[in-house]
């Protein structure tokens, strides 16, 4: 059952994380928010950006840097 265990390694190397902060693509303001309450549960998510007017999909996250030792 090789596909099975493929199936399965690939299930492990996903990382979950908590969502870190998001930020506007235009401007880089931390403060977006949803456009609907219906976001992400019924429609596909939009966020808006109160400072520059941004509405849309994408945004930026900031990822925490992890220390890994090259081999």
């Amino acid at each position: 059952m090789k596909i099975v265990e493929n199936v399965r390694d690939v299930f492990k190397a996903l990382t979950h994380h908590k969502p870190s902060q998001i930020f506007c693509p235009k401007c880089a303001n931390p403060k977006l928010h949803l456009y609907s309450g219906l976001d992400l549960w019924l429609t596909p998510q939009k966020y808006v950006c109160d400072k520059c007017g941004y509405v849309g999909p994408i945004f930026m996250e900031l990822e925490k840097e992890e220390n890994k030792k090259e081999n």
